[in-house]
């Protein structure tokens, strides 16, 4: 967890990286245009929000992911 605390914001452009790469190969998409959009607004909806919340003890992040239910929380 302590990975993924350091390194959440390297997912989304991996999540852009994959989708393009199965759009094209897959679904065999001739339009970069349209592939790029696709893939980007996937990796947008699919990637780990975070949201600054105060707390008595000071800012934390907070990292949710949308099928996620728990919440991980990183100090500032």
């Amino acid at each position: 967890m302590k990975l993924f605390k350091k390194t959440y914001w390297l997912i989304t452009p991996l999540l852009v990286v994959v989708f393009l790469l199965i759009i094209e190969k897959g679904f065999k998409v001739e339009n970069m245009v349209i592939s790029t959009t696709i893939a980007v607004t996937l990796a947008f909806v699919l990637s780990p929000k975070v949201k600054i919340v105060e707390k008595q003890h000071g800012e934390e992040e907070q990292i949710k992911w949308l099928f996620f239910k728990k919440v991980i929380d990183k100090k500032v």
